[in-house]
């Protein structure tokens, strides 16, 4: 594959785990919330890249079913941020032909965001050069024993396959991630789509999330361009 086509060749979904907010506002002797915010903006932004690459679902990593164990203080200030940037934002997003979506439980989620939420992706259901979707009170193995939770509420009695129990995930028409970014330095995927990252590329950089930009993009974007992706088997 020569240069020309690795440039072309692009993600299909891309997944970032936004990480490093805090660490940012920390190097600026800030309270961590103002890293939260600067991530709320760079993802405006980000939304705004991710288009014009041609990549058709972008997924973040919001906030994980693990952060309520953080402090009240900040758990609260993010779903204030979180009602702020719906609020606001919406208009903005969709005029990029962006669909919003959320992925995660319902549950513990504030009344007034939950609708919030709702209307968001009601209000922008129609687009279709983008799904956007941000995963707020997601996580992995949670995503896992709801599906199975539900097949057997469902009074399943026969033995089912991978396809089957998709169908029982929070998003079951949104694609498995090809490529899986993780800002700030940790190693790790924090149970972010544990089942659908399977055979995701991951890319990891140092680079705290309010400072990932157009560049830092780029090239996660030409290092994945330059894989050759075998899901298990030999190339032919």
């Amino acid at each position: 594959m020569n240069d020309d086509q690795n440039l072309k060749r692009v993600p299909k979904h891309l997944a970032i785990i936004l990480d490093g907010n805090g660490r940012w506002a920390k190097q600026r002797h800030l309270p961590r919330l103002f890293g939260h915010r600067a991530g709320l903006r760079k993802l405006e932004n980000m939304v705004r890249l991710v288009k014009r690459e041609g990549i058709r679902y972008f997924s973040v990593y919001a906030f994980s079913t693990e952060n309520w164990n953080r402090p009240k203080m900040e758990v609260d200030g993010l779903m204030s941020l979180f009602r702020y940037y719906i609020r606001r934002k919406v208009d903005e997003v969709k005029k990029e032909g962006a669909r919003i979506r959320f992925c995660g439980r319902k549950d513990k989620i504030p009344e007034e965001l939950a609708k919030q939420m709702q209307w968001a992706e009601d209000y922008t259901r129609d687009q279709n050069i983008l799904d956007f979707i941000l995963c707020i009170n997601y996580g992995g193995r949670a995503e896992i024993i709801d599906a199975v939770n539900n097949i057997i509420k469902s009074g399943r009695q026969d033995p089912i396959n991978e396809d089957d129990l998709k169908k029982y995930f929070y998003l079951p028409d949104v694609p498995d991630p090809d490529l899986i970014i993780r800002t700030s330095g940790e190693l790790r995927l924090s149970n972010f789509w544990l089942w659908e990252s399977a055979y995701s590329e991951y890319y990891f950089t140092n680079t705290y999330w309010p400072d990932f930009d157009e560049q830092e993009l780029r090239k996660a974007l030409d290092d994945y361009a330059g894989r050759e992706r075998r899901y298990g088997g030999l190339k032919s």
